[in-house]
């Protein structure tokens, strides 16, 4: 069966590709990896059934057990960049029973759509973007080089467009960057619905100020800017001009409801603890308010309403003071999919940096190259590395592989301070030099506390 045209984005990924892809950026946990690959696949396999059956089958939501800093997030992002889905990530804490001051879960999935509406829009803007360069540069040059009113059509048109072009060639080449030049652009309406943003979240003043716009006259105003920035500023508003805004809405919500993946972090929060009383009350009316969301609702947006049958759920969270098992019975049944997420040790550590594609160590050398120095990492000291962060991790607070950024920016922390002033300079990491900059931290349990 071809693939619908609506979803061409849902590249032909097999499970053993969406892995490798995964490892490219993330060291370990091969269960949770091959779990949201599974996931990812059966979404393609669905638009390949036919309509009737297609709408039966319901994505299998996915709950990541494991301590922080172990790769639950990034793995659910780059699981969404694989295939260009819409995807947002949310902290389940900063949403509250429906009744209480707060955010509603609703506006998840607002959030998704509002995700997924600027990616079509930015795309349709990308495809249109030498047609709108064009016309602004059309503008740009109607502004140099206004054509004489009184002068005749044909006295002026042959040297008239010899000019024209000569200026153009120069505006194309950057000859004219930094002229100034008076432009008409447009404005926004005034934010009149800032005044109501007390009364509400910023979701519905949000529509309520789109709505205003709507209504209003478009309004202009003379600028005087460089001929740079007003390339930009007209090519933009060409774009705009150019794109069919309500195809790449009806693109977006399709994506959306198709494709989207909600990622809720920090799940394991919304078990209340001891007593019903005080921040914990309405923990336990998010979860309830959860459950039809994830199991599929509808909910009105700004650009009409949503289906949330088939979008994705990923939620995680550490579940250190509370068990799954503590969560609602019936969200439970909602996150039919756990993959429990592994500590991670010395070993995974210095393979953290050093195999991923943007690894902290080429991302160090990289940034020290901008200053002119040649910055290198000896294995050894990539070793020392991994071990003064598990260290650091069974000592004080385990907070995962967000520790290795911690313990980095401390070793090159002088470097990266007097690195203007040693261009062409070699700078060698040894095992010795990290010992002089972090060992003596380490054997001080109360000083690697504040300082790593």
């Amino acid at each position: 069966m071809p693939e619908p045209a609506d979803h061409a984005g849902i590249r032909d990924l097999t499970p053993r590709q969406i892995v490798a892809a995964l490892d490219r950026h993330i060291i370990g946990q091969d269960a949770a990896k091959r779990a949201v690959a599974v996931a990812l696949r059966n979404r393609w396999r669905r638009q390949r059934l036919p309509a009737d059956l297609r709408e039966e089958v319901a994505p299998k939501n996915i709950l990541m057990i494991g301590p922080t800093g172990v790769g639950k997030t990034e793995i659910a992002r780059r699981l969404s960049a694989l295939v260009g889905a819409p995807f947002i990530k949310v902290e389940a804490t900063k949403y509250t029973e429906v009744g209480y001051v707060g955010r509603d879960v609703e506006s998840m999935i607002r959030d998704l759509v509002k995700a997924a509406v600027s990616e079509e829009e930015r795309a349709a803007r990308q495809a249109v973007g030498e047609q709108a360069l064009s016309a602004a540069e059309d503008r740009l040059l109607e502004a140099l080089l206004p054509a004489p009113r009184s002068a005749p059509a044909s006295a002026a048109a042959a040297p008239g467009a010899a000019t024209r072009e000569r200026l153009r060639k120069k505006l194309r080449a950057g000859e004219l960057d930094a002229r100034e030049v008076e432009i008409e652009v447009r404005v926004s309406s005034p934010q009149l619905a800032g005044i109501f943003t007390s009364m509400g979240d910023a979701e519905a003043a949000g529509e309520l100020q789109e709505a205003i716009e709507s209504m209003m006259p478009r309004r202009t105003a003379r600028r005087r800017v460089t001929v740079a920035e007003a390339r930009r500023l007209l090519a933009d508003e060409c774009a705009a001009d150019l794109i069919d805004r309500e195809a790449a809405v009806r693109r977006a919500l399709d994506k959306a409801q198709n494709l989207g993946i909600v990622f809720i972090d920090e799940l394991d929060k919304l078990v209340a603890k001891g007593s019903a009383h005080g921040p914990d009350v309405s923990r336990e009316g998010v979860q309830r308010d959860l459950l039809p969301f994830i199991e599929g609702a509808s909910v009105t947006t700004r650009w009409g309403l949503v289906r949330t049958d088939h979008i994705l759920f990923i939620a995680a969270g550490a579940f250190s003071q509370a068990r799954p098992a503590d969560l609602l019975p019936e969200l439970q049944g909602r996150l039919p999919i756990r993959v429990e997420l592994k500590s991670l040790g010395a070993a995974e550590f210095e393979r953290i940096l050093t195999e991923p594609a943007g690894s902290l160590t080429r991302q160090a050398v990289a940034l020290m190259a901008t200053e002119g120095v040649e910055l290198v990492f000896r294995p050894e000291a990539v070793r020392r590395l991994a071990q003064i962060a598990a260290e650091a991790n069974a000592r004080t607070q385990n907070i995962g592989a967000r520790r290795l950024a911690t313990v980095m920016e401390k070793l090159l922390e002088e470097l990266s301070f007097s690195a203007p002033e040693r261009r062409g300079q070699q700078v060698t990491v040894d095992e010795r030099m990290v010992n002089q900059r972090l060992a003596g931290i380490i054997e001080d349990a109360d000083v690697a506390r504040f300082i790593l």
